[in-house]
């Protein structure tokens, strides 16, 4: 039977049963100690966020099943969690930390400074796969005076170095269990893994050794997998999924907001940056007036509405508008087809022929016939490949086998990626790391900011990608489910804060 169809059918007899005012109420509510059934829109490969590159990872595990030393609050500072307090020296190089005392791993082992330094010497090897890799690489000693305590001494300085180790690719992992972490992940979080129905759905238990249990209100969270937009804001109705963060329910909103007695409709700015990016080592997408010509081409405001439904910010370069030092670039590579098509002529580029690449995110399915006919006016030939989340990491990511691809890179702390060698689009710019490396040297806050914005144009000058858009996600929850992020600083579900 189509559970979602029995769902529908039960709630219609109930409403004629109870009237429809006692059912909204009835659905809106939830006992204490109830699970919570979160939606999410893709299914992660695996479960170790060292060693995945896949945000969905991070939507499960992070601060739940493994945790970091620091924890991003939803004001977007970096607070307190295995480590209870840190501080730095004045040239920002020598960061302390003290550890939270009596913290265990779910398998019974201690937390301490040995965990800490293992977890941070496996990130930073060379054959490392996080890719956070060049954070910790920056770590040049690590000392470890006594179990509660840990001492980084950085090679640069590093004024963010609290908030990048709130991120998932920093969780504190155990070490003889951290070879199994993919498919049984064994943290210090409030929560672990109890079943992973392949394709459906992961369900989380709450662990009774946390060690602040009995703060933890919800004892099981099942974490459903629902791709399609129609089937997310089904299952929302039907009442199947009692919250579901960065739903895809844009155009579907105004069912949500005439029923306040049954849901909560939450939405928020995001750190993320949905990108057109191109392939440089592809001929002839090494040529910068290729890349400027595609930017050009691209209208940010109707892609907006058809990737995100008008939920977006356009962007002109890979920061989005509540960073820290942003720099308005959208000016630079502007919509003008006649001059994207001019430089396509100075290329002897006009009727090249090129794939698209589209992950099975709704954004990306959404936007792609618009792209493919926006780049048609000035004179591109572009086909459409559709694929799924495995082949993305697998043939793009990993491979470098693409021309195009529409993408949101989420993490709010990775501007750096475009000195990072053999990055999945292949640009290399002396320029740029040089100008990066001036600014990851400072420890001066003005003088860094100065130098981000003058990065900032540089990536934009050089079309690395074409920037569309910072989405604004939407939240649609249960109106009694307690606790749901109001603002999203970064792609986690942080289930402790639940409650009904």
């Amino acid at each position: 039977m189509d559970r979602r169809r029995f769902t529908l059918s039960a709630a219609g007899a109930a409403s004629v049963a109870l009237g429809p005012s006692l059912l909204t109420q009835a659905m809106a509510q939830a006992p204490a100690g109830r699970r919570v059934v979160l939606g999410m829109t893709l299914e992660p490969s695996g479960l170790d966020p060292t060693t995945n590159a896949a945000s969905a990872v991070g939507e499960v595990v992070l601060y739940n099943v493994l945790e970091p030393l620091t924890k991003v609050a939803e004001d977007g500072t970096a607070q307190p969690l295995l480590a209870s307090q840190w501080r730095a020296t004045p040239d920002q190089l020598t960061w302390t930390f003290t550890l939270r005392p009596d913290v265990r791993f779910h398998n019974g082992e201690p937390f301490n400074a040995a965990a800490v330094r293992f977890s941070f010497e496996r990130a930073a090897a060379e054959n490392s796969l996080n890719k956070d890799r060049r954070t910790f690489a920056n770590i040049s000693a690590i000392s470890t005076p006594d179990p509660l305590t840990v001492v980084l001494t950085l090679r640069q300085p590093e004024p963010d170095l609290p908030a990048l180790l709130a991120q998932s690719t920093a969780v504190i992992v155990e070490p003889r269990s951290a070879a199994g972490n993919a498919q049984t992940p064994v943290g210090t979080g409030p929560y672990r893994v109890e079943r992973w129905q392949r394709g459906a759905s992961l369900t989380l238990m709450a662990w009774s050794g946390y060690r602040d249990a009995a703060a933890i209100k919800v004892p099981q969270v099942v974490c459903r997998f629902i791709g399609e937009p129609a089937a997310q804001v089904a299952s929302l109705l039907a009442g199947d999924v009692d919250c579901f963060p960065r739903v895809a329910a844009a155009r579907a909103l105004s069912q949500f907001k005439a029923q306040p007695q049954r849901f909560q409709v939450l939405t928020s700015s995001s750190r993320a940056k949905t990108i057109l990016a191109i392939n440089h080592q592809r001929a002839p997408l090494g040529d910068v007036r290729v890349r400027r010509a595609i930017a050009m081409a691209l209208d940010r405001k109707a892609i907006i509405q058809a990737s995100a439904d008008g939920y977006g910010v356009p962007i002109g370069s890979y920061v989005t508008p509540d960073t820290p030092g942003y720099v308005d670039c959208t000016g630079i590579n502007a919509y003008n087809p006649a001059a994207a098509r001019q430089l396509l002529e100075e290329a002897k580029a006009v009727g090249l022929s090129l794939t698209l690449k589209l992950p099975p995110v709704p954004y990306a399915r959404q936007s792609g016939e618009l792209i493919v006919a926006q780049l048609a006016q000035v004179g591109l030939k572009v086909r459409i490949e559709q694929v799924e989340w495995a082949q993305w990491l697998s043939g793009v990511y990993t491979n470098k086998a693409y021309d195009l691809t529409v993408i949101s890179h989420v993490e709010p702390y990775d501007f750096g990626n475009f000195s990072r060698a053999g990055y999945y689009w292949g640009y290399q710019s002396p320029q740029f790391n040089a100008l990066y490396q001036r600014m990851q040297s400072s420890a001066d806050p003005a003088q860094r900011l100065k130098l981000f914005g003058e990065a900032q144009r540089l990536v934009a000058q050089d079309a690395v990608a074409a920037f569309l858009y910072q989405p604004q996600w939407i939240t649609v929850a249960r109106a009694g489910l307690k606790g749901v992020w109001k603002r999203s600083p970064l792609f986690a579900n942080d289930l402790s804060t639940l409650s009904w």
